[in-house]
């Protein structure tokens, strides 16, 4: 197959900055995505529904003109995010979840939670709304190791919430190993898993290759080989609680290439891109499509897409940096290949 017609994608989980960044990213997305469920953690954090109605009139306002692209909202939750505001963002209309950060877990994640305990009465708000919980799942105690945490995470937090608020829908983001898998295969119906290009494609071996690679550090951190093999079997496979979100986190490169480098890898110029190599590698392309634009709209509750976008296998060569505001930022795959590329959108 050289020539792929898929229904357009949306992307599940995306970081798009503000500001002049904002605008620098959001046209790599809207090339390709529908709809993308855009993340809160910016600074200071999108804790009310008025701050994310606000923001996502600067996401409609930097929209290139001509191009069409829906930004989906979830609100950031803290140990002090009351029901009502919870109500009052799935009156908004445009917010379609909330995001558990564990404190200190990623980028501008300090004002998260810092115990489960503290957000029940939120969870069950969420249940009765009918709000998504999406949750960025590690434990960031320091006696855990940094590539247990998503297991332990498993086993302290994540459990526990999908046993206690049984009618709550739960999204664990960006799983990166086949316990998370095996959670998500064995878990009760409302639970799914979004997986990110970086984490089908790589190992932990990528960050070291000849050298530090600060630009493939992200959280979760790359996992062992088994790890990924087992997450691109559930990614191509039949099951539906398995779909895409990038994850894709711009950051400037100073901010990256630094003694206290910066978490996150920016994929959005390849955003649907790097999945195909992932689903043509597995033999599998004809699975892409559930993959990334079925699932997540049927998980969410959404249409899917009427329109189209088609891919050809055709190899290009990625930038070694894209524009990001007054500074620069590096793409994955910076100066390598890409062997499929965008020729619709």
């Amino acid at each position: 197959m050289s020539t792929l017609r898929i229904r357009r994608p949306d992307d599940w989980h995306l970081h798009l900055r503000d500001g002049a960044h904002l605008a620098a990213v959001l046209p790599h997305t809207a090339a390709r995505f529908a709809r993308a469920l855009v993340m809160p953690n910016l600074k200071p954090p999108m804790t009310t529904t008025a701050a994310l109605a606000g923001y996502r009139a600067r996401i409609l306002q930097a929209l290139p003109e001509g191009m069409r692209f829906e930004p989906m909202m979830t609100l950031y939750l803290t140990d002090r995010t009351p029901p009502d505001e919870i109500r009052k963002a799935r009156a908004s209309g445009f917010v379609v979840g909330a995001k558990l950060y564990p404190a200190g877990a990623t980028t501008h994640s300090d004002a998260g939670v810092t115990s489960i305990d503290n957000v029940w009465g939120a969870l069950e708000a969420m249940a009765e709304s009918g709000l998504v919980l999406q949750v960025h799942g590690e434990v960031t105690h320091p006696d855990v190791d940094v590539f247990d945490r998503e297991r332990e995470f498993i086993d302290r937090v994540l459990s526990r919430i999908v046993e206690r608020v049984p009618a709550l829908k739960v999204v664990f983001e960006h799983v990166t190993t086949a316990a998370a898998v095996d959670f998500v295969r064995g878990a009760r119906p409302g639970v799914a898993a979004t997986m990110t290009p970086q984490h089908l494609l790589m190992n932990r071996n990528a960050m070291f290759e000849g050298g530090i690679r600060p630009h493939h550090y992200c959280l979760p951190v790359l996992k062992r080989e088994r790890d990924r093999e087992v997450l691109v079997a559930a990614a191509t496979g039949d099951d539906p609680r398995f779909f895409l979100g990038t994850d894709s986190a711009p950051h400037a490169r100073h901010t990256k290439e630094n003694a206290c480098g910066c978490a996150g890898i920016f994929s959005a110029h390849a955003g649907i891109e790097l999945y195909a190599e992932v689903f043509d590698a597995a033999g599998r392309l004809d699975r892409l499509e559930a993959f990334a634009s079925e699932r997540g709209a049927d998980f969410y509750g959404v249409p899917r897409n009427q329109e189209s976008i088609t891919l050809v296998r055709e190899e290009w060569t990625v930038p070694s940096g894209y524009p990001f505001g007054a500074d620069e930022l590096v793409p994955l795959r910076a100066g390598g290949k890409i062997a499929w590329k965008l020729v619709t959108g």
